[in-house]
């Protein structure tokens, strides 16, 4: 039983590590932080 508890919290832990290196690959490189507080650069075009 104690076996299947660590084994179940070990799944678990990876899991979250699988889930969050592919999110971390994914995701386009931005300007700021990352943390999404809004503190990126804001984009200005002019055309013309």
């Amino acid at each position: 039983m104690q076996q299947l508890i660590v084994l179940l919290i070990f799944c678990a832990a990876l899991s979250y590590l699988g889930i969050r290196v592919w999110k971390a690959l994914r995701r386009p490189a931005e300007a700021g932080c990352g943390k999404g507080c809004g503190c990126a650069p804001k984009s200005t075009s002019s055309i013309g």
